[in-house]
């Protein structure tokens, strides 16, 4: 691990700060007329997911943190343990359902997904962008309806409600977008 500052900061750098793993999400050199200058960043806590705004001075040291991320397979959920598997290795590992709620609304069997670590701790669960899901329950598709109608809500095959066109019925496979929590892209 090396040691930085605040000038060495840069967009998706993982640094350790204040007994946490910390990915810089933004930031900004600012240069005040009077004083000196400082950067003020929006980092993301990797342990819990929080999003905080923290400004650094001059003299700010941090330790980078070496974080490394594997390619694996969900297999499945056994209790309230999930499983994946190392798509190199084939070793499998468990992740508690607390650890990884975001990512269970869009989980399904055999999705490869990146899982990121920090000495052996699990932080987080990169999904792809799009998955393809099944509607399992929506009211009744409109005929002539558009895509750009008023729109209804649908719950998907993993749980996820997510609000589709008024054409969408039961049974159709939708283009899932993972990033803002779940919206509907397209018909697969």
């Amino acid at each position: 691990m090396a040691t930085i500052g605040m000038n060495d900061l840069k967009t998706g750098l993982t640094i350790e700060y204040n007994q946490s793993i910390w990915r810089v999400l933004e930031f900004q050199h600012v240069k005040p007329g009077k004083g000196a200058a400082f950067v003020r960043s929006k980092l993301k806590n990797l342990r819990t997911g929080a999003v905080n705004e923290i400004t650094f001075r001059p003299g700010d040291k941090f330790e980078t943190a070496n974080i490394e991320t594997t390619e694996m397979q969900y297999l499945y959920a056994e209790g309230d343990q999930h499983v994946f598997m190392d798509n190199e290795t084939y070793e499998q590992v468990s992740i508690p359902a607390d650890k990884i709620q975001d990512a269970l609304k869009f989980l399904l069997e055999n999705m490869n997904v990146k899982i990121t670590t920090y000495e052996g701790e699990i932080l987080d669960v990169e999904l792809p962008k799009t998955v393809e899901l099944t509607v399992k329950e929506t009211q009744p598709g409109i005929k002539g309806a558009t895509a750009n109608g008023g729109g209804k809500p649908a719950t998907m095959e993993t749980g996820l409600v997510i609000t589709v066109p008024d054409f969408i019925n039961e049974g159709d496979k939708l283009v899932v977008n993972t990033d803002n929590g779940g919206s509907y892209t397209s018909r697969a």
